[in-house]
Formats: C-alpha cells, sequence, structure tokens
C-alpha cells in the first residue's frame, strides 16, 4: 500500500515539474517573440520612415573600397540624420553588406534608409560631365581636367610622362586622347577620365586604320594620327578636311615640304604670342614643316572622328596648294602660280 502511495506522489511531482518548466518555456518563448515583432517594428520604421534633411538636396561621397560600416559612417557625418549603427545593421539584416558601391550620390527630401540602401548598392551615383574639345592639345586637356572641380586632381604635380606612365602607357601623350564629352560620377580621379579618352581614340582610330583606302604611304598607324591632327587644326569645316589631307599626302608623295603653320605654332609653345612671324617659320626645330621634310615626330592636338576619317579616305586631287579664305572654308590650288594668286585674293587683300 505504501509503495503504490509513493509512486504516485513521485508521478505527481514529475508531472507538476514539467507543467512547469512547459509554462517558463512558452513564456519565455512568448517574450522572444514579442521582442522580435518589436524589433522587426522597430527596424520596419527606421526603414521606411522619410528622413528629414535640412536641405530639398544633399550630396555626399563613398570612398572607394570602403565596407557598409564605413559607408555608414561617411553618409552620416556628410549631415544624413541617421545612426550609422542602424543603417549597418538594416544593410547586414537585407543581406546588402557586400554591395555597397563607391561614388557622389545626391539624395532628396523624404527619401526613407531603405531606398538610400538601394541607391548605395545599385550605383545610383551623381553624374556630372566634361567636354574634351578637338584640336587641343594635351596641356589644353590637362588643365580642363585641374580646373573641373568635380574631378579629383591625382595627376597633379606629374610631369606628362609620369602621367603616362600612371596609365601603363609610353611615348608622347598628344593626340592619343578622344575628344568627347565624358560622363563621369563626382569625385572621380583624373586617371580614369583619362584611361577612358584613351581607350576611346584607341577603338576608333583602330576601326579608321583598319578600314583605311588601300596605298596611303604611311609607314605606321602613328604617322596617320599624326597627319589626323595636323588636319585637325587646319581647319574647322568638314567638307574640306579630305581635300586638306589630300594636300599633304600629294606633297609628302613628291617629296615636298609639308608647310603648315599649326606644326610650328605647336613646335613654339608657351612661347606663341597669336602672331606667327617669318622668322619663327625660318628657326629650325622638330616641328618646323617649313624647315624639316615628312611629319613632325609626333601629334600636334587631338583630332576628332572627321579628321581621321579624312586622313583615312583622302579625297583623290591633285592639289599642292591651300590657303584660307577667311569664312572658314579653303581654297584649293594645283600649281604654286594658282597658289599665289589664291593668297593675294585671299590673304593679302584681307591684311590691307
Amino acid at each position: 500500500m505504501g509503495y503504490y502511495s509513493f509512486c504516485d506522489a513521485g508521478t505527481f511531482l514529475s508531472h507538476s515539474h514539467s507543467r512547469l518548466t512547459m509554462r517558463w518555456l512558452l513564456r519565455l518563448f512568448g517574450l522572444a517573440f514579442a521582442i522580435a515583432l518589436l524589433f522587426v517594428g522597430w527596424m520596419a520604421y527606421f526603414a521606411l520612415s522619410p528622413l528629414r534633411l535640412n536641405t530639398a538636396v544633399l550630396d555626399f561621397a563613398i570612398q572607394s573600397g570602403s565596407p557598409l560600416r564605413a559607408a555608414s559612417r561617411q553618409i552620416a557625418q556628410a549631415g544624413v540624420p541617421i545612426a550609422d549603427w542602424q543603417f549597418t545593421l538594416l544593410g547586414r539584416i537585407l543581406g546588402k553588406a557586400a554591395g555597397i558601391k563607391a561614388g557622389s550620390y545626391e539624395i532628396s527630401q523624404g527619401i526613407t534608409p531603405l531606398q538610400l540602401l538601394e541607391k548605395i548598392t545599385k550605383g545610383d551615383v551623381t553624374q556630372t560631365e566634361i567636354l574634351l574639345l578637338e584640336g587641343w592639345t594635351f596641356r589644353q586637356m590637362r588643365a580642363t581636367l585641374d580646373a573641373h572641380p568635380d574631378i579629383r586632381h591625382d595627376t597633379a604635380g606629374l610631369t606628362d610622362l609620369q602621367v603616362m606612365e600612371k596609365l601603363g602607357l609610353e611615348g608622347s601623350p598628344e593626340g592619343r586622347f578622344f575628344p568627347d564629352t565624358y560622363l563621369f560620377a563626382r569625385n572621380s580621379s583624373d586617371i580614369d577620365i583619362l584611361r577612358r579618352a584613351y581607350r576611346q581614340m584607341d577603338q576608333v582610330f583602330s576601326a579608321g586604320w583598319a578600314a583605311r583606302e588601300k596605298g596611303l604611304p604611311y609607314s605606321s598607324p602613328y604617322e596617320a594620327l599624326i597627319l589626323a591632327s595636323i588636319v585637325e587644326k587646319e581647319t574647322g569645316k568638314t567638307g574640306d578636311r579630305a581635300q586638306i589631307a589630300s594636300v599633304f599626302l600629294n606633297r609628302l608623295k613628291r617629296g615636298m615640304l609639308l608647310q603648315t603653320d599649326p606644326t610650328v605654332i605647336y613646335g613654339l609653345g608657351e612661347k606663341f604670342d597669336g602672331n606667327l612671324r617669318k622668322r619663327d617659320l625660318l628657326a629650325d626645330g622638330p616641328y618646323n614643316t617649313y624647315t624639316r621634310p615628312g611629319l613632325p615626330p609626333t601629334p600636334i592636338a587631338m583630332p576628332g572622328t572627321a579628321s581621321i576619317q579624312a586622313v583615312m579616305h583622302p579625297a583623290k586631287t591633285e592639289m599642292l596648294y591651300f590657303v584660307a579664305r577667311g569664312d572658314g572654308s579653303s581654297q584649293f590650288s594645283r600649281t604654286l602660280e594658282e597658289h599665289n594668286r589664291a593668297v593675294a585674293k585671299y590673304q593679302l587683300r584681307k591684311g590691307n
């Protein structure tokens, strides 16, 4: 009788302990669930609440190589009203921590942290632009890059050859960058823009060289690039470029001096004051095509597509001379006598 009573008591205590444990587990689970709901609600409220910016539009930059934590800190330091640790937590919860894109960004009033996170992981950067003009020298190109307020000037203080080394290139930089409008994110490096301009020139020029007419007297593509730069500086009139290319090629075939002013001006460099004098034409130098035969040693400017096409597909003429008419176009001549008459008509008359 006592034995069965003892067993019944033990069973009762065991069952009571189990029920108590279960109640505590249920309470803990309920508490954890409630905390989880509060956490989810808190993060959702943070993620979806519009940010109150101090200005209608705010710019910030994320540096290259920045992880999510560093990017969050840079955003907060730029004046975006977020707690960087909370924004970092949001990115990690959503699996976005590894997708941060460097660059310059622009946000407007009312953006939410979730939209901001999407923006910096998609790389929706703010773009600006720079225009590199046909006919510019590399010196003019660098000056324009240096003056742009949205460009990071990594080439500051470097020589032209050192810039080329940075690009992994050799030789003169003149004429090897394509004139165009380039879009870029704010705070982009000038090296990156130069690299893009070089690649663009390589693509455009390589395509032109591959499709060139047969029988042209170039010993290398570089000679065609040099002539294209001269054609670029000789006229701004697209319709005259193929004829000007023809004149220079006809002179090269006959062993005649090119006698083109732009090469002399390029050789003078910063000493050129806007007035080309007779003594300049007589002073021998590597770029003086009045005293030295053939092409100058390098291009003298950035040629555009039209000038590149002109030297790859020159007009078929017997012209050996040309002179500016004063309206942007040129008068072409076969003989020196015809040329002298054209000079008297268009140049000497203009000087009177």
